[in-house]
C-alpha cells in the first residue's frame, strides 16, 4: 500500500477525507475533500469530478485504517492514490491546522 507522511504533504495537495460525518464535523484539514467510507462507492463520482486529473489523491481517516482500504481500491481504478500515515491524528500532533465547518479550531474526533 502506498504511503505518505504527513510532513511530505504540502499546501494545496489533494486530500480525500473518509471519516464519518461527526468525525468530520469535530474538526479537519482546511480544503479537504469529505467523502464518509460509508457513502464512498455511491459518491465516487464526487472524487472523480474533484480530484486533479494528472495528481495525487492522498486519503486520510482518524489513524489510517478505513483510509488504506479507499486508496487501496482507488489505485486498483488506475488512480494516483496513496494512504496518509497515521491520519489526522499525526495531522493534528504534528501542528498542522485542524477547523470546523465555520473555520473555528477543531479537534480529531
Amino acid at each position: 500500500m502506498p504511503t505518505v507522511e504527513v510532513s511530505d504533504l504540502k499546501d494545496g495537495d489533494f486530500l480525500l477525507d473518509v471519516r464519518e460525518d461527526d468525525e468530520w464535523q469535530a474538526g479537519h484539514a482546511e480544503g479537504a475533500l469529505h467523502i464518509p467510507i460509508s457513502d464512498f462507492v455511491a459518491r465516487y463520482g464526487e472524487l472523480t469530478e474533484a480530484a486533479p486529473q494528472d495528481g495525487r489523491v492522498n486519503v486520510i481517516c482518524r489513524s489510517g485504517g478505513r483510509s488504506a482500504q479507499v486508496a487501496m481500491y482507488l489505485v486498483q481504478q488506475g488512480i494516483d492514490a496513496v494512504n496518509v500515515d497515521g491520519g489526522m491524528q499525526v495531522w493534528a500532533a504534528t501542528g498542522r491546522p485542524v477547523v470546523t465547518d465555520e473555520g473555528q479550531p477543531g479537534f480529531v474526533l
